[in-house]
Order: C-alpha cells, then structure tokens, then sequence
C-alpha cells in the first residue's frame, strides 16, 4: 500500500517565475529541471532537508487537461482560488517577516490556531499557501 507522498503539483502560470519564486523568494531547491520535448517540463522543487518530497511545478495544459479546462484552471489561479500547499516552519512570525521583506504577498498575519501558529501567502501564480509553526508538542506529521 502507500508508503510515502513523493510528488505534489502546485499549478503556475509560468514556470521561470514560479521557479524564481519557489527558489529565491521561499528557499527551496531545484530537484529537477528537464525541457521534455512536445511534453510539459518537468520541474520540480522541495526542501533541502526532505529530499523525499518534490513539488511539480505544472502550467496547466495537455496532456493532463483539455485546452478549456487548462484556460478555467488558469483563471482559477488568477483569481486566487486555490490552495496548495502548507509549509512547516519553526517561527511563524519571523518566517513571515523574512518572506515579506523578500517581496512576498502575505494574506494573514500568524494566527494562534488549535493545531500552532498559521499564516497564508500567495505565491506569484495566485495560488494560497500555509505557514504552519507546529503547536508545541505537535509534530508536523501528525497534523490532518
């Protein structure tokens, strides 16, 4: 059975940004960057210390949707309606204060939340993401 997650998409516009982004602006590293010929790219990025894990930055598009889902995804994203991933993080305030002096939209200020501390931001794509500060005796994995 399901052992582990490896791979998550998080849909973008444009790949060279989100790249950028998810490299300059959130720290992340560049697992794979490979141009695959009629195919989309295959381009990922995670974490240094979770190599097991890559996030595939995915314009929408064929062959995994049709050219009118592929449009209503990207307007979707625009608009700033979805969400994708959570983020660990050992401080919450001074991670967003890092990431706004980095030029990054932040939704929501870190909340006390029953689960630890929560911020959002949205990344260049429009998509949401979570800052998570584990509450104390909490470890990330057991969060649902």
């Amino acid at each position: 059975m399901i052992t582990a997650v490896n791979t998550v998409v998080v849909w973008v516009l444009d790949q060279d940004s989100a790249k950028a982004f998810f490299t300059e602006k959130l720290g992340l590293q560049v697992r794979t960057d490979v141009p695959s010929g009629d195919d989309p790219r295959w381009l990922t990025v995670g974490p240094e210390n979770q190599p097991e894990l890559q996030l595939s930055l995915m314009v929408p598009g064929a062959p995994l949707q049709d050219a009118r889902s592929a449009e209503q995804l990207k307007a979707l994203l625009a608009k700033g309606a979805l969400f994708g991933c959570t983020f660990t993080v050992e401080d919450c305030h001074a991670a967003v204060k890092e990431l706004s002096a980095r030029g990054v939209a932040v939704l929501q200020e870190p909340q006390h939340k029953p689960w630890g501390i929560s911020a959002i931001f949205r990344d260049d794509s429009g998509t949401c993401h979570e800052l998570l500060q584990p509450q104390h005796g909490m470890p990330a994995d057991s969060i649902s």
